[in-house]
C-alpha cells in the first residue's frame, strides 16, 4: 500500500501530475459510467419520458452531489499539506476530524434533501408527466447522502496522499457492480427509474468500503478515540476550508436549475435531447477533473513543503496537458457524437430524429469551447490547493450570474438554441476572475515562503 503514496515534492511536476491524475481519469471514466449506463438503460427501456425525469432531477441531484465533493475536498486541502510537510500526527487529527464533520453534515443534507424535492421541482415548473418519476429518483438519491459522502471522504484521504489508484480500482469495481444492477433491476425486475437509483447507490457504497479497506492498511493512518475530537481548532479551519467550496458547488447548481427551469419550457422532446449531452458533461470534463484533483494534491504537498516555484511549473505544465487533452476530446465528439448520442434515445423515428439534434447541437458548443473549461479546473484547482478557496468561490458567483443570465436572456433573441450558450458564458466568466486570482495568490504565498512563514498556517 506504501508503494500507492506518493510525494509531489520532487521529480519533473509534468510527470508527476500526469502520473497522478491517469488512474484518476480512468478511475472517473468509471465513475461517468454510473450515470451513462443509468441514462442508457433508462433511455432505451423507459423511453423519452422516463429520461426527460431523469434530467428534470439533474441539478438538483448534482447540487447535493457538488456540496459534499466542496465539503470533503476542502478538507482534503489540509490533509494534503500536513502530509506534504511531514506532519504525521496532525494529518491523523484533521482525518478524525473530517470524519466527524462529515457525519454530521450528512444528516444534515439527508433531511434538507428530503424537504426540499418536491417544492424545488414545482417551483421549477417540471412537466406533470415527468415529476412523479424526478421525484422518486431524488428522494432515494437523497437518502443515500451518507454513503455518497463517506465515498469521497475516503478517496479524498487517498488522493491527499498521492494515491490515485485505490480510487481507481474502486470504481471500476463499483461500475461493474453498477451496470449489473441497472440490468437487473430496470430490466429484469421492472423497478423503473427506482431500480437505476437503487443500483448506483449500492454501487457507491461498494466503493466506499473498498476504499475504508485500504485506508486502514495505512499504518501512519491508525487513528486513536481522540482524533475524532471537534474540541480545538481543527473543526474550524476545515470548515473554513470545505464551505466556500461547498457554496460554490451549490450555487453553480442552482445556476443550473435555472437553465433546467428554461429548457422545461421547451417540451419533453427539448428536455430528453438536453439530457442525453448533458449526461455526456461528465465524459467531456472527466480529464479536467482528474487534472484538478492532481493540481489540488500537487500544490498543497508543494505548499507543505514551502516549494513555491514548482507549484507554479506544475500549473504552466498541467494548462499545456489540459489544453492538448480537450483538443482531442473535442475532436471526438464532434465527429463521432453522434453516434454516441444514439445509445441514449429512443421512441418513434420521429422523435429519435428530433432529439437527436438537439442533443448534438448542444454537444457540438459544448466541445468547441472545451479547452475553456480545461483551464477553469486546473486554474481553480491550483488556487485552492494553495488553501484558498474563497477566491474559487467567487468565480463559482460568476459561474451563477452569467449562466443564470445567459439562459434566461439569449432564448428570447435567438430562439430555444440560447440555451446551449449558458455554460460556455458561465466558464468565460469563470476563467476571468480565476486567472487573474491566480497570479495574485501565488505572488502572496512566495512573500509568505520567502520570510520562513509556515504556509499551511495561512490556511
Amino acid at each position: 500500500m506504501a508503494a500507492r503514496i506518493k510525494n509531489m515534492t520532487d521529480g519533473k511536476p509534468a510527470s508527476l501530475i500526469l502520473a497522478f491524475a491517469m488512474p484518476l481519469m480512468v478511475g472517473n471514466v468509471f465513475q461517468q459510467l454510473y450515470t451513462v449506463v443509468d441514462t442508457m438503460v433508462v433511455g432505451k427501456a423507459l423511453g423519452v419520458t422516463a429520461l426527460a425525469a431523469i434530467g428534470a432531477a439533474d441539478w438538483l441531484n448534482w447540487l447535493m452531489l457538488g456540496i459534499i465533493q466542496g465539503i470533503t475536498q476542502g478538507f482534503g486541502i489540509l490533509m494534503a499539506q500536513e502530509f506534504g510537510a511531514g506532519r504525521h500526527e496532525d494529518l491523523r487529527k484533521t482525518i478524525g476530524c473530517s470524519l466527524s464533520l462529515s457525519l454530521l453534515s450528512s444528516v444534515l443534507l439527508l433531511g434538507a434533501g428530503q424537504l426540499i424535492v418536491r417544492p424545488v421541482l414545482g417551483l421549477l415548473q417540471t412537466p406533470p408527466e415527468i415529476i412523479d418519476n424526478a421525484i422518486l429518483y431524488l428522494r432515494i438519491m437523497y437518502l443515500g447522502v451518507p454513503v455518497v459522502m463517506a465515498y469521497n471522504l475516503f478517496a479524498t484521504v487517498l488522493r491527499s496522499l498521492g494515491d490515485g489508484k485505490t480510487p481507481l480500482h474502486a470504481m471500476i469495481v463499483a461500475a461493474v457492480v453498477n451496470i449489473i444492477l441497472d440490468l437487473f433491476f430496470v430490466i429484469v425486475l421492472g423497478f423503473g427509474i427506482a431500480g437505476a437509483a437503487v443500483a448506483t447507490l449500492i454501487a457507491q457504497l461498494v466503493s466506499s468500503l473498498f476504499c475504508l479497506y485500504h485506508i486502514r492498511k495505512i499504518e501512519f493512518l491508525a487513528l486513536s478515540p481522540s482524533d475524532f475530537s471537534l474540541q480545538d481548532h481543527r473543526p474550524a479551519k476545515l470548515l473554513m476550508l470545505g464551505s466556500p467550496m461547498a457554496f460554490q458547488n451549490a450555487i453553480i447548481s442552482i445556476g443550473g436549475m435555472i437553465v433546467q427551469f428554461v429548457v422545461n419550457g421547451f417540451g419533453v422532446i427539448f428536455i430528453a435531447g438536453f439530457t442525453a449531452t448533458n449526461k455526456l458533461y461528465g465524459v467531456l470534463e472527466v480529464a479536467a477533473t482528474s487534472y484538478g484533483y492532481s493540481m489540488v494534491t500537487y500544490t498543497g504537498q508543494n505548499l507543505g513543503a514551502g516549494k513555491a516555484e514548482r507549484i507554479r511549473k506544475g500549473t504552466r505544465a498541467a494548462i499545456l496537458i489540459s489544453l492538448v487533452t480537450s483538443s482531442l476530446i473535442a475532436a471526438v465528439m464532434l465527429l463521432g457524437g453522434k453516434a454516441i448520442l444514439s445509445c441514449f434515445i429512443s421512441g418513434t423515428p420521429e422523435e429519435f430524429e428530433q432529439t437527436l439534434q438537439i442533443a448534438y447541437y448542444y454537444l457540438s458548443i459544448m466541445s468547441i469551447f472545451l479547452p475553456v473549461l480545461y483551464i477553469l479546473h486546473i486554474t481553480r484547482s491550483t488556487i485552492q490547493g494553495m488553501g484558498n478557496t474563497v477566491l474559487p468561490m467567487v468565480s463559482g458567483i460568476a459561474e451563477f450570474i452569467m449562466r443564470a443570465m445567459t439562459a434566461i436572456l439569449l432564448p428570447m433573441l435567438i430562439g430555444s438554441t440560447g440555451i446551449f450558450y449558458a455554460e460556455i458564458m458561465a466558464w468565460l466568466g469563470a476563467d476571468l476572475i480565476l486567472i487573474c486570482s491566480y497570479f495574485s495568490v501565488v505572488r502572496k504565498m512566495e512573500k509568505l515562503i520567502a520570510t520562513n512563514t509556515t504556509p499551511a498556517e495561512h490556511t
